[in-house]
């Protein structure tokens, strides 16, 4: 599974690809110096497979790599934070 960062001025997501095929996302809303991540979602005949826990890990990834924090209003995303207290590094007030 490939995962792809799409980012404009505004708006972007983290898409994970499998073979080709849209299999998920998580979208997000660019503000000053943070991102606020408002929705995930699996596509139909890809859930139960991780998609949604690889989308997550892979936005972890990317807000370290740019230093950049997160406020998470998606509640699978807030979730995952909750569930990862090693990830409130980069919460943008530091835990949920």
């Amino acid at each position: 599974m490939e995962i792809v960062k799409e980012e404009s001025e505004s708006k972007g997501r983290m898409v994970a690809y499998e073979g080709g095929t849209e299999a998920g996302e998580m979208t997000f809303s660019v503000a000053n110096d943070f991102i606020i991540v408002d929705h995930t979602e699996v596509a139909e005949g890809y859930k139960g497979q991780g998609v949604g826990k690889k989308l997550f890990w892979a936005l972890v990834d990317m807000l370290r790599k740019e230093d950049r924090k997160v406020m998470p209003l998606c509640p699978y995303a807030s979730a995952m934070f909750k569930k990862h207290p090693d990830t409130h590094d980069v919460l943008r007030f530091g835990s949920l």
